[in-house]
């Protein structure tokens, strides 16, 4: 699995004109799901993006995580970030996991973090999603599990 933590002051995510996710402070992480990718990889994956230590401490330091800065979270699902970029100058996409499985780990990490963190937001599996954000930083991380 492969996530993109964006740190926010805020985000949204849009389906055909309606607003169906938004937080203020937190992260905005779009998620892509590999072929291989099972629980295991989405117990690691939301351990880090749950206690990652990227907000500030009362030093300015990036020592809290999302729980102890008590932000949001907004999950979308992303595809393309799992394309194969290595040749050519067009993406492919057959590692990426299958549209069934995408969407069922994804509803499952969806799932596990609303167990763990009280606000959580999702985008939509397979919509043409407008996702609109203030990076605050700008602080953005790539996370492999």
């Amino acid at each position: 699995m492969i996530a993109l933590l964006q740190r926010v002051s805020t985000a949204a995510v849009t389906v055909d004109g309606k607003c169906i996710g938004r937080i203020g402070s937190g992260l905005l992480v779009l998620v892509g799901i590999e072929p291989n990718d099972g629980e295991l990889e989405l117990n690691r994956l939301l351990k880090k993006i749950l206690g990652y230590r990227i907000f500030p401490d009362g030093d300015g330091k990036m020592n809290h995580s999302l729980q102890q800065a008590d932000g949001g979270l907004l999950l979308v699902p992303q595809f393309t970030l799992a394309a194969d970029t290595k040749k050519g100058l067009r993406p492919g996409f057959s590692t990426a996991a299958l549209p069934e499985l995408g969407e069922r780990i994804f509803h499952q990490l969806t799932a596990a973090a609303r167990e763990h963190h009280p606000t959580v937001e999702q985008g939509r599996f397979g919509a043409d999603m407008q996702v609109s954000l203030v990076n605050d930083g700008p602080v953005t991380f790539l996370l492999r599990s």
